[in-house]
């Protein structure tokens, strides 16, 4: 499986003491970079946030844009594969076309993979703000 390890290893930096759900995300840029990401939780739960916009913004902060972001892989510690919540999913669409791979994968080794635009079929997106 794809990074597998990588993220099995990542995700033991994840810092959730609240839902002990823990979640490591690794976004790949079309030049084979690797940018890591984990969910970081806080006691007032609006400051928490999610390893795949922990990971985009990593990228976005060494200088990477949108159309510079390959894949993103994901990896929740459960038994079952996990969707993004609607806020990575809503950055998920701002910095990767909605034909790119996602991957999603369980500590267990169970593995989806699908395209950006089958769980974001309507993003809301610059033009929406052209109105």
């Amino acid at each position: 499986m794809i990074y597998f390890n990588e993220l099995k290893q990542l995700l033991e930096n994840a810092y959730a003491p609240y839902s002990h759900y823990r979640v490591a995300a690794l976004v790949v840029t079309c030049d084979n970079q690797l940018f890591k990401g984990v969910n970081v939780e806080n006691a007032s739960y609006g400051a928490t946030i999610c390893a795949e916009r922990n990971a985009i913004n990593n990228a976005v902060s060494n200088g990477y844009k949108k159309g510079d972001l390959k894949s993103l892989i994901i990896m929740v510690d459960t038994d079952e594969v996990a969707f993004p919540c609607f806020l990575c999913r809503q950055s998920i669409s701002e910095f990767f076309d909605s034909n790119q791979e996602l991957i999603l994968l369980t500590s267990s080794g169970k593995e989806k993979k699908m395209l950006i635009k089958e769980i974001i079929p309507y993003p809301f997106t610059k033009e929406d703000l052209d109105l």
